[in-house]
């Protein structure tokens, strides 16, 4: 063979291998891939072991699973450019509200997975519709808790008996300072911690769909939020001084070398307990925020739940997808690692620091945060902050018609929606 005819025959296979590689690309990109873009980028590993397992199990469907740093400011810039995930891991909160109000999000009414859903995480996620609409719009998936972490080996020390009323707690609360012990420690430098107990005293003494309420005008916030606010104030006798110097690591810290014997946060707040004091012997209980022990239930809100997008061009790839996730292994893949609540009815495990949750969990008997329908630009959390601070005697009304006339200005746009449609 010449040089000519080498040359030649080494262009051709190049071209023959260039040609295959090409086939092989055009076969490969025939299967239809789901992205899921996810704003729990601390789940980011076992997000990684779920997309593997998925893509080992499954030939007909691809998975990929993104984790960026500020997900939801990265969503919208791609909404703008036309870039769109086909599946959303989002927060049950104002975020969701928003999209879901912009018309971003397919109704999966006919997904299976729904039916395993426990109601109470389904009714959470119709209030947090700004307009409400026919259908279904999210797979809820795991589900996080507030109320009182404690020390339970303290409780245990004194025989302290967990409350059932309001009564009962302001009572253990005067028992602990007796034995020159610190009730409650606050983090309030960090003004989202004041959401906490706001939060918890709110789901007992306030109905679940009160943004609603008001924005049909049906209420106002004057009259329905007197009583949080009033017994979120009452709780400052019990903390430690100054709480508004103090940020939410200083309170976990403190709460973790025993300098509290209580913590009014959520169950997201362990691990940095955990961080400080891996030992620790915690257990948590709901708030009482009334007298009448009916009337107190479980704040807790959805961490994360899947949301497909409108124009998802292969809803059935989709939908293997979230049935994939929702299966009981998938689900305690999720939970191993990251902790939380399952929305699934079912046999799954409850950490042992919510354990005296666990009655709440297993029935149902819960509610959503209420700073989940807050619009971001009324910093409520700073709103609370300023009002546990003024000593004035008319620092409580101040306060109530501040809440109304900025949820009037913030929410004006719904409001008026609403009520053309009466």
């Amino acid at each position: 063979m010449n040089t000519f005819q080498k040359a030649a025959t080494s262009v051709l296979l190049s071209f023959l291998a260039l040609s295959l590689s090409g086939c092989g690309n055009a076969e490969q990109s025939s299967i239809p891939e789901i992205e899921i873009l996810s704003y729990k980028r601390e789940a980011v590993d076992v997000m990684n072991e779920i997309e593997d397992l998925f893509n080992s199990t499954h030939d007909d469907v691809r998975l990929k699973i993104s984790s960026p740093n500020e997900a939801m400011t990265i969503l919208k810039t791609r909404l703008i450019r036309d870039d769109y995930p086909d599946i959303v891991a989002i927060g049950g909160d104002i975020n969701y509200s928003n999209f879901l109000d912009a018309d971003l999000f397919m109704d999966i009414s006919d997904l299976p997975a729904l039916s395993d859903v426990k109601p109470g995480y389904l009714d959470i996620d119709k209030q947090l519709e700004l307009v409400e609409k026919e259908g279904t719009y999210a797979l809820p998936y795991v589900a996080n808790a507030a109320g009182i972490l404690y020390n339970k080996d303290l409780f245990d020390q004194y025989n302290w008996k967990i409350p059932a009323t309001w009564d009962e707690f302001i009572q253990l609360c005067q028992d602990i300072q007796s034995k020159g012990l610190t009730p409650l420690y606050f983090g309030y430098k960090d003004t989202w911690t004041t959401l906490a107990p706001w939060n918890a005293l709110a789901v007992d003494l306030v109905d679940a769909d009160i943004c609603a309420q008001v924005n049909k005008n049906e209420a106002a916030f004057a009259d329905a939020y007197k009583d949080v606010a009033r017994k979120q104030k009452e709780l400052l006798k019990y903390c430690q001084p100054n709480p508004y110097a103090y940020s939410y690591t200083d309170a976990a810290t403190a709460f973790a070398n025993g300098e509290a014997v209580m913590w009014p946060i959520g169950s997201y707040a362990i691990s940095q307990v955990q961080s400080v004091n891996p030992d620790m012997n915690i257990d948590s209980f709901v708030m009482p925020g009334s007298n009448v022990p009916e009337e107190n239930i479980l704040n807790s809100g959805i961490d994360v739940q899947f949301s497909v997008l409108e124009n998802c061009p292969d809803k059935e790839a989709a939908y293997e997808v979230l049935d994939f996730l929702y299966s009981d292994e998938v689900l305690n893949m999720y939970l191993e690692d990251q902790g939380g609540i399952a929305t699934k009815k079912g046999d799954f495990p409850i950490m042992e620091y919510l354990k005296g949750m666990e009655t709440y969990i297993l029935s149902g008997q819960v509610a959503d945060y209420q700073d989940h329908h807050y619009p971001t630009e009324m910093a409520v959390d700073a709103m609370i902050q300023t009002y546990l601070l003024d000593e004035k005697e008319d620092a409580l009304e101040t306060f109530l018609n501040k809440f109304d006339s900025d949820w009037q200005r913030y929410n004006r746009d719904v409001i008026e929606r609403l009520r053309k449609e009466e």
